[in-house]
């Protein structure tokens, strides 16, 4: 699964076990898997379509930064980092990016607008590659951005209450006829 796969692909038959955008073990075709609720990220990837069907989701690193709004500079730090490791790459080197790839940078995306700092989301990237075994930690780090979240939601709720009374002040104060400057 190369980036999202996150490490852990274990392939025996017909079964491909590996880890979605929000690191949710699954089953390649989610048969009787329990993608838990973490997978809400991946579904949430999925639902804005992506360019070609599983299986013919082959992308250079130029279309991917045209896809997703990074630069290429920032796919290949992404990777160097540890935050986007396994990157799949052609028989010239070039790197190959999937969907699962793509599914991947849409969470990072949502993890950064979070305002979660790199180094966590590298972290959490890792406790990802580490297994099911961090699912607890995985959970507590998740919990603990969401209530920063909530707290910038809550801050910026009071802000905008102050702007809308500096407005109606402001409203209030203007004699109708007469412009402003």
């Amino acid at each position: 699964m190369t980036v999202v796969q996150m490490a852990q692909s274990t392939t025996g038959g017909d079964t491909d076990t590996r880890q979605d955008a929000g690191g949710d073990t699954r089953g390649r075709t989610g048969g009787g898997v329990d993608r838990g609720p973490s997978s809400a990220a991946n579904d949430c990837a999925r639902a804005v379509g992506l360019p070609r069907p599983d299986g013919q989701d082959q992308y250079t690193i130029s279309e991917v930064a045209d896809f997703t709004g990074l630069s290429a500079h920032t796919l290949r730090w992404y990777e160097r980092i540890g935050l986007m490791p396994h990157v799949d790459r052609s028989h010239t080197g070039q790197r190959r990016f999937s969907n699962r790839d793509l599914d991947w940078l849409a969470f990072v995306g949502k993890l950064r607008l979070t305002g979660m700092p790199v180094a966590d989301m590298v972290s959490y990237a890792e406790m990802v590659r580490a297994g099911q075994q961090t699912f607890a930690q995985r959970r507590a780090l998740l919990e603990s951005t969401r209530a920063d979240v909530l707290q910038r939601i809550a801050e910026l709720q009071d802000t905008l209450a102050v702007l809308d009374r500096k407005i109606d002040t402001y409203g209030a104060c203007l004699v109708p006829g007469r412009t402003s400057a």
